[in-house]
């Protein structure tokens, strides 16, 4: 029984990692802060804990990860003299 729940959660845990791979970093920063969220909220409050803190986790997450990504942006590209294209 216990091998088998184990295997269950693995091939959870791949599956999600797997599709998280095409996700934009809005859309992974989404998900991730909905987690985090939805657990805060269950471990402090009820069910409407979890539901508030993941909703306002994935806003959060997606708006810190936009932020991010824009930031970061302009030095993905550069030449071996410094200029960014």
């Amino acid at each position: 029984m216990k091998n088998s729940l184990k295997l269950t959660f693995l091939g959870l845990a791949f599956f999600a990692a797997s599709t998280m791979t095409s996700c934009t970093p809005g859309e992974r920063g989404a998900v991730v802060g909905g987690a985090i969220g939805a657990g805060t909220g269950a471990l402090i409050g009820d069910g409407t804990g979890a539901l508030i803190g993941g909703a306002v986790g994935a806003v959060a997450g997606s708006e810190i990860s936009k932020k991010r990504a824009a930031r970061n942006h302009g030095y993905y590209h550069r030449g071996h003299r410094g200029y960014r294209y």
